[in-house]
């Protein structure tokens, strides 16, 4: 059985209107209870660097660029696998549910705290073990996070100058409008942002005749050295003001995302088209080629960042609380930047599952695996000759999405010849995604590493302070590069999933905790039933991973190093993850009923509620 894709668009639309307008904004009123008369931190700690008052919509440009990574991309192309209703139901449920509500929360607790970390808040909140596990905890869970998020971003750009072109521009785009907009023009973010969109259309356009000309040898790069280009870029990205950088690259590319997803959305409703791919495939009982695993639970930590995820914490606990002008833009930016990646999610999943079984298989499995299924490919060599590139065997996920965005675009009237231009403006698309992330997330790591810092020499702490800026973020970037160069996606991206939904679990403990101590312990619902969801879900699927998946390798030759790293690291995110849940448990009891308390008592202030 098959079904179209323009009902599932709708559907998705009307369901994250409803709840946004009630049930999210119950939570901003009666659960979080924002004040826009307290001084967030961007006043009351500004250093014209880190804390920095920002624009609404600039902040919500960057916050939404940074939370949405690979993550909502790669994710549904993967569970694809597992057919069209799985993937759909569960981006759905969990991001209106789970991953908005995940969002707020902990960026509301994070500037009622100073802007401070997750791992400090769960310090204050809970108890310094927990502060010290939760540390240990986000500090692996990041490196692995960027790593999967860098592997598919290598695997899309390696051999293709198009690409590397393209995505070469907007670095030196980005450095532009931030001169331009906070130095050159101030204040004129409209200018900068137009022409900012101008030039990135450019790099586009200009990239096929790169790709075709005597200088293609040199944009013409293999996975090692994409790799080396991108741990360089991670590095310096965290290292500079927020307002050269981070910040218009994020909010140029929080422009593009939008405006290419909304424009994806009304290609789905105009050219609806039929998802090949059934609404169930059998691998939900396991056997599958891309995710070695079965539906209950790879399904939902493959899918991972488009329903909820923990990465979102780090940021919404990291720069943004740092910059955000008033607590109601909390409202905005905390809950529609989730809601609009889980929709990132669905048209990611319509997009893959829009090609033929055949054609998708072929693209996500090696081609030594895949003449093994049995299936046949349909249109693969006609879409390799339109998109100019080949396409067989392309592993990550990131190229059968561009296919797949490619063939609904070029299917609107009038633009069918320009498939080529569309597959590589896909690629742009889907590489600004990751590289968004990976700046942000090197930073907060780098953030973290000061703060762990901070406690065996207090100068390290400070997040002005450049020898340790410097020293930190070089230790973040070689961390997760030594994933990429020797991971592959089937061993990286479960491994992922289960690191950043188990840092969610994680977040969602913080936050109910938080909502107690506010005296509001009938709301502590609202993060306390998601958090029993992920953490049962993503224990089992942690351990399944490391008895079935990570284990195995270790008596693979050439894989013994991998398998053994992959196996401890895993086990002690799960163990970190149990430590800070018992513990949390035991705060909660404490507060509820020895404390019985019904004041807030929020870094050191005391109000009645």
């Amino acid at each position: 059985m098959t079904v179209d894709a323009m009902p599932l668009v709708i559907g998705a639309l009307c369901v994250m209107a409803i709840f946004y307008r009630y049930y999210h904004g119950f939570i901003a009123a009666k659960v979080a209870v924002l004040d826009d008369t307290r001084k967030t931190p961007a006043y009351t700690m500004y250093d014209g660097q880190n804390y920095y008052p920002t624009n609404k919509w600039v902040l919500f440009g960057h916050h939404f660029a940074a939370i949405t990574g690979a993550g909502p991309l790669i994710g549904p192309v993967l569970a694809a696998q597992f057919g069209v209703l799985p993937g759909y139901l569960w981006i759905l449920i969990g991001v209106v549910l789970a991953g908005a509500v995940h969002d707020f929360i902990i960026f509301f607790a994070s500037v009622r705290h100073g802007g401070k970390s997750l791992a400090e808040i769960a310090r204050t909140q809970i108890s310094p073990l927990s502060g010290f596990i939760a540390s240990i905890a986000i500090l692996f869970i990041l490196v692995v996070a960027l790593a999967g998020l860098g592997l598919a971003v290598v695997n899309a750009l390696a051999e293709s100058p198009w690409g590397v072109f393209t995505i070469g521009c907007t670095i030196p785009i980005a450095l532009f409008m931030g001169l331009y907009m906070y130095r050159f023009r101030k204040g004129r973010i409209a200018e900068g942002t137009l022409i900012g969109v101008i030039l990135l259309m450019l790099a586009v356009i200009f990239g096929k005749d790169v790709a075709n000309s005597s200088i293609a040898p040199y944009f013409t790069l293999p996975k090692a050295r994409i790799t080396l280009f991108i741990l360089l870029y991670g590095f310096v990205a965290s290292i500079l003001p927020v307002w050269m950088l981070l910040c218009p690259r994020d909010y140029l590319s929080a422009f593009m995302k939008i405006g290419t997803i909304a424009f994806l959305a009304i290609g789905i409703i105009l050219v609806n088209p039929e998802l090949k791919m059934p609404l169930v495939t059998d691998y939900i009982h396991g056997g599958g080629p891309i995710i070695p695993g079965t539906l209950f639970p790879f399904a939902f930590i493959t899918i991972a960042c488009g329903a909820i995820s923990g990465f979102h914490s780090l940021v919404a606990s990291g720069t943004s609380p740092k910059m955000v002008s008033k607590e109601s833009d909390i409202k905005t930016i905390g809950f529609v930047a989730m809601l609009i990646e889980g929709f990132i999610g669905i048209l990611a999943l319509i997009a893959a599952t829009a090609l033929h079984p055949g054609d998708y298989f072929a693209i996500n499995v090696p081609p030594a695996v895949f003449e093994k299924l049995g299936i046949s490919v349909v249109n693969l060599e006609q879409l390799s000759a339109e998109v100019g590139e080949n396409l067989a065997g392309r592993t990550g996920g990131a190229v059968s999405l561009a296919v797949g965005m490619a063939q609904v675009f070029s299917s609107i009237p009038g633009m069918r010849h320009l498939m080529d231009y569309w597959y590589h403006f896909a690629i742009m698309f889907e590489a600004l995604f990751i590289l968004t992330t990976i700046d942000t997330g090197t930073r907060v790591a780098r953030f973290m590493i000061q703060e762990f810092g901070g406690k065996l020499y207090k100068p390290f702490e400070r997040v002005d302070n450049l020898p340790s800026a410097v020293i930190s973020s070089a230790l973040v970037s070689a961390a997760w590069g030594y994933f990429v160069f020797t991971g592959t996606i089937s061993t990286i991206w479960p491994m992922f999933g289960t690191a950043n939904q188990l840092l969610a679990g994680i977040a969602l403990c913080v936050g109910t905790t938080v909502i107690i101590s506010l005296g509001r312990v009938k709301y502590a619902w609202v993060t306390l039933v998601p958090m029993a969801f992920v953490m049962a879900t993503t224990l089992s699927a942690g351990w399944m991973n490391i008895t079935h998946n990570f284990l195995p390798l270790t008596r693979k030759e050439g894989h013994a190093l991998q398998g053994y790293v992959n196996t401890l690291l895993t086990a002690l995110i799960m163990v970190c993850a149990v430590i800070i849940l018992l513990d949390s448990f035991r705060c909660w009891y404490r507060m509820v009923f020895v404390e019985k308390r019904g004041i807030e008592v929020i870094k050191g202030e005391v109000a009645s509620d």
